[in-house]
């Protein structure tokens, strides 16, 4: 065969094969965009029956019928005037904010410490921290209540504030991986140009850090927010003090067949979260895919 019909040959099998991969690539885009399309549906399903029971009267939910007839957008005043959601509100976004602000305060600096310094026993305070993730709350929440009892700060959110001033495992853990991540060479650079520890942990490592930092206050955010345990242990006695999770579930067992204030409420309640992560999801992505990098 001479080069010639060679180089006549070659250009010619090679359109035969991208002619046959082009219907297998067609194929595979659509069946993948399939399967994305019936997963988003099947996410979706539960927040439009919400909205749309949210937008029914008493008379019409818990019928077969799945459209409100008509529009009921009352539901949604109601849920400010049969219950005091802004006083609820109000009680969460101090616990979800003091606890996140107080987290971040002592656990920055204690996962600071575990990935960029050396010290005897390092490795034992480490093992220590993830011991206490593993710990269930409800193992020490007797002796815990008690103390807090004696200190009167009971019927208060205090008790599930507070806490956060002394370090949360799982965000020292997070935010320890994360540090990791970054070359110690940087840190040593700032400790020549004359940064102490605080300087370093300040000026280098933070702002190379946001990513990471920023999952672990996402994280304490939502768990604050959404946390009913903490509330019924500490304030059930005191209603001016129920956050929204708690006043939701005590609202829910006192108006049970008030279907349609009770789904509204439900999603005045979780715009927040859905405001915070829009707002967040580029840095806690970033941060929940490059944690646990190195370790």
């Amino acid at each position: 065969m001479t080069a010639e019909t060679m180089t006549t040959t070659l250009p010619a099998d090679r359109r035969a094969r991208d002619r046959g991969r082009r219907p297998k690539a067609m194929l595979l885009w659509i069946a993948e965009h399939t399967v994305l399309c019936v997963l988003a549906v099947l996410f979706l399903f539960p927040v439009v029956f919400v909205l749309l029971t949210s937008l029914m009267s008493s008379s019409q939910t818990l019928t077969p019928s799945l459209w409100p007839n008509p529009f009921d957008w009352g539901n949604y005043v109601r849920a400010f005037t049969q219950a005091p959601l802004a006083l609820w509100f109000g009680n969460s976004l101090l616990y979800a904010v003091l606890a996140t602000v107080f987290m971040l305060v002592s656990s920055v600096p204690a996962a600071y410490a575990l990935a960029k310094l050396r010290f005897r026993g390092s490795n034992v305070l480490f093992v220590a921290i993830i011991v206490a993730m593993l710990l269930p709350p409800q193992v020490t929440a007797v002796p815990i209540y008690v103390m807090w009892s004696q200190l009167g700060l009971t019927g208060t959110l205090w008790p599930l504030i507070l806490p956060n001033l002394l370090g949360d495992a799982f965000s020292i853990f997070l935010m320890r991986q994360f540090f990791l991540t970054i070359p110690t060479e940087y840190a040593d650079a700032a400790r020549i140009d004359g940064n102490g520890e605080f300087g370093v942990l300040t000026r280098v490592i933070v702002p190379m850090a946001k990513p990471g930092i920023a999952a672990a206050a996402i994280f304490m955010f939502f768990n604050s927010w959404n946390d009913y345990f903490g509330p019924l242990l500490y304030t059930s006695e005191n209603s001016a003090a129920w956050p929204v999770a708690y006043g939701l579930a005590s609202f829910r067992s006192v108006h049970g067949t008030d279907w349609g204030i009770t789904m509204a409420m439900t999603l005045i309640v979780t715009i927040p979260v859905v405001v915070v992560f829009f707002f967040a999801q580029r840095v806690f992505v970033e941060g929940i895919t490059l944690t646990g990098v190195k370790g």
